[in-house]
């Protein structure tokens, strides 16, 4: 069966992490429409989008009733707006992070899908980074026993930061930490104790580009870090257990190949030659040293998970506890000023 969907929203998002996989998929999805508010005639006339209906009519995509899935790729601020419509439309629904700016916008989507009997989820595509499947694997393989301290990076040398005033859904918290949270809540659960310290260091006038979190979960430590002043990276991915360490040091390759232009489907696409390095003591207390191979992320096993919910009745690939536990881990960070430690509810 071959899902018609569509796009709201034709900017980076859409056209790097989002289209390039589905039109790997085309025997599961077609891409049906494209809502513009707008239109590059340009851009779209060029070959891979050839048979798409492009828009400046939301109706256009509201109204059809053959389109089952709609993804958003709009600024956090539409999210919840857009998201209710198609919901309201009899439409499943895929919204680029953050899911929403609130923690009630989030309930509110997910008592309307229940009540629809539909699909709504967020796009955490970082669930399929390879450096993540890699850290993962040896947590799931029970090698190094019982974990007491993951730590996370997700850091860039950028000094330069010109004046982008904004609220704090532009900030590289609400950016980039909603993936690291994710990634330690689908590893862990919910945290007991979140402490943030979140801050703004290049540029005063734009919101925060610099945050360190530890969640806390009785005797593991969960460590996310960003910063866009880090010339010499750390580890991607530091995993200590009562056995011994895993040490992943580059991030998956996926946004470097896109960002150059090279689609999945290309050969090598995603593709890196740096192992993990894991080492640890086993029963008979041999000490063991192995590289553990990443292999190769893929972002669209988001649209393949959700074809599964939708035409296999599994279940979503990201719980709605989960989403919810995310969510409060992000709206809470700004109803105190930082550094704060806070329980969740």
């Amino acid at each position: 069966m071959t899902i018609n969907s569509a796009f709201i929203g034709f900017g980076k998002s859409a056209t790097r992490y989002h289209l390039p996989y589905v039109f790997q998929r085309r025997d599961t999805f077609r891409v049906k429409t494209i809502f513009d508010v707008t239109r590059r005639p340009a851009l779209e006339a060029e070959r891979e989008y050839q048979g798409i209906h492009f828009t400046d009519s939301l109706n256009d995509i509201l109204l059809d009733e053959s389109i089952r899935l709609v993804t958003l790729c709009t600024p956090p601020e539409t999210h919840y707006n857009f998201a209710r419509q198609c919901l309201e439309h009899g439409k499943n629904v895929i919204v680029e992070k953050p899911f929403t700016r609130t923690l009630a916008e989030a309930q509110a989507l997910f008592a309307l899908a229940a009540e629809k009997g539909l699909t709504v989820t967020p796009f955490q595509n970082r669930r399929f980074d390879s450096c993540f499947l890699a850290a993962k694997k040896v947590i799931d393989s029970g090698v190094l026993g019982k974990i007491v301290e993951f730590e996370s990076h997700f850091d860039y040398f950028r000094p330069d930061a010109p004046d982008a005033p904004g609220d704090f859904t532009d900030g590289a918290f609400y950016g980039l930490g909603v993936h690291l949270i994710d990634q330690v809540v689908s590893l862990f659960g919910r945290p007991e104790f979140v402490h943030y310290d979140i801050r703004s260091v290049r540029n005063k006038n734009n919101p925060d580009d610099t945050f360190e979190l530890q969640l806390y979960y009785g005797d593991i430590k969960a460590i996310v870090k960003c910063s866009h002043l880090v010339m010499q990276p750390y580890p991607k991915f530091i995993v200590n257990g009562e056995n011994g360490s895993f040490i992943k040091l580059n991030i998956d390759q996926q946004e470097t190949c896109l960002k150059a232009g090279i689609m999945p489907g290309s050969p090598h696409f995603g593709q890196e030659s740096e192992f993990g390095l894991l080492k640890y003591q086993n029963q008979r207390g041999e000490i063991i040293t192995e590289k553990v191979n990443a292999g190769t992320g893929d972002y669209g096993r988001v649209y393949d998970a959700v074809y599964a919910t939708l035409v296999h009745r599994k279940p979503p690939y990201i719980s709605q506890q989960d989403v919810m536990t995310t969510m409060e881990i992000l709206h809470r960070a700004f109803e105190q000023p930082a550094p704060a430690l806070i329980k969740l509810r």
